[in-house]
């Protein structure tokens, strides 16, 4: 079994975030936890070559850098690609996603990846690829590696892949319809017993899990309130001073409004790939709507508008990173005396 292994920057050796632009390049054997793969596969199969990329050259080309890729490990004629793992890191998890998915797609060659369940790649790819689940983080590499190479391999042999639970990847989303010795009425009936007595029990189709927030208390009095405008829709001014990134953010930026009634489009730019931004482009106020917001101020409905709006990138994001800087944003307009926000996105 051809194996052909994908690294980013930093786990091929390359450098850490000083060397994150640098284009693909390949290397015949083995690099990093390429070693650990080999020593996985013993004699069914061989790491023939390593492909590496820097995370933002990835991130920021992904269309590119998947083509790039692609040529590259094309002369090693793989029989199955191992992406990663990406444990909790956004681009790298993004990349791995899109190297697996371009592999079969353009040589139809089966391609494994692994990656923290809060990993933005992984609401990507998952209905795509086969990504197995991972610690959030390096220390759990050899289980990581174990559990990749095994379904790579059966993936290699064309064999029948069992349930997410069995293989242990992420669901992917498909249902399979298999033969029962008992009738659905049975069935659930039985879970219905085991959950009413506190026993395990496991569902036949699994509910989506979401985060709960608490709504804040109503403003008692809008005409004594101060309001800020915040946006994760990518506006910022012309030359993105704050260098936010065009997806998987982990920035935001403040830009000053005192004393202007409307947002100038030759002074704006929007930093985001996750939707078609001719029309903010063409009118800022689409996104952020300071133009409505200080004839309300004017009028009397609110005391003021916070003098600074706030901005960052909304797609592909890492839960802990956004919960970070929406807390950080939080603080800041509190501190100011701000009573309400209003949030815009795409």
């Amino acid at each position: 079994m051809r194996v052909v292994h994908y690294l980013n920057q930093f786990f091929g050796g390359i450098g850490g975030e000083d060397k994150a632009h640098v284009g693909a390049t390949v290397v015949e054997g083995p690099v990093g936890p390429g070693r650990g793969i080999q020593k996985e596969l013993g004699d069914l199969g061989e790491v023939v070559a390593t492909v590496m990329c820097g995370d933002n050259y990835f991130a920021e080309n992904i269309e590119k850098a998947s083509a790039e890729v692609m040529e590259l490990l094309s002369p090693f004629n793989p029989d199955v690609v191992i992406a990663g793992p990406a444990f909790l890191a956004g681009r790298y998890g993004i990349a791995c996603g899109a190297v697996c998915q371009a592999v079969q797609d353009r040589f139809s060659v089966p391609a494994v990846t692994g990656m923290h369940g809060e990993n933005p790649g992984l609401d990507l790819y998952r209905r795509d690829v086969y990504i197995v689940e991972t610690a959030d983080s390096v220390r759990g590499m050899p289980q990581a590696l174990s559990k990749m190479v095994t379904l790579a391999g059966r993936l290699a042999e064309k064999q029948k892949i069992g349930r997410p639970s069995e293989e242990a990847y992420f669901p992917r989303g498909l249902l399979v319809n298999e033969i029962s010795d008992q009738i659905g009425a049975k069935r659930v009936v039985d879970m219905l017993l085991r959950k009413l007595q506190g026993q395990s029990f496991e569902s036949e189709v699994s509910r989506p899990s979401y985060d709960r927030v608490t709504p804040a208390p109503a403003i008692a009095d809008m005409q004594k309130a101060s309001i800020a405008m915040v946006t994760d829709g990518g506006l910022v001014p012309k030359g993105n001073p704050d260098k936010i990134e065009i997806r998987t953010a982990t920035r935001f930026g403040r830009y000053s409004i005192k004393g202007i009634d409307t947002l100038n489009p030759e002074a704006y730019e929007v930093n985001h790939e996750g939707y078609d931004s001719v029309f903010v482009r063409e009118d800022p106020h689409r996104l952020v709507p300071l133009d409505v917001m200080r004839d309300f101020e004017r009028e009397g409905l609110i005391h003021k508008l916070h003098e600074t709006f706030y901005s960052t990138t909304g797609v592909a994001n890492i839960v802990d990173t956004v919960r970070q800087m929406g807390e950080k944003i939080a603080h800041e307009l509190k501190a100011e005396g701000v009573s309400g926000v209003i949030l815009t996105s795409t």
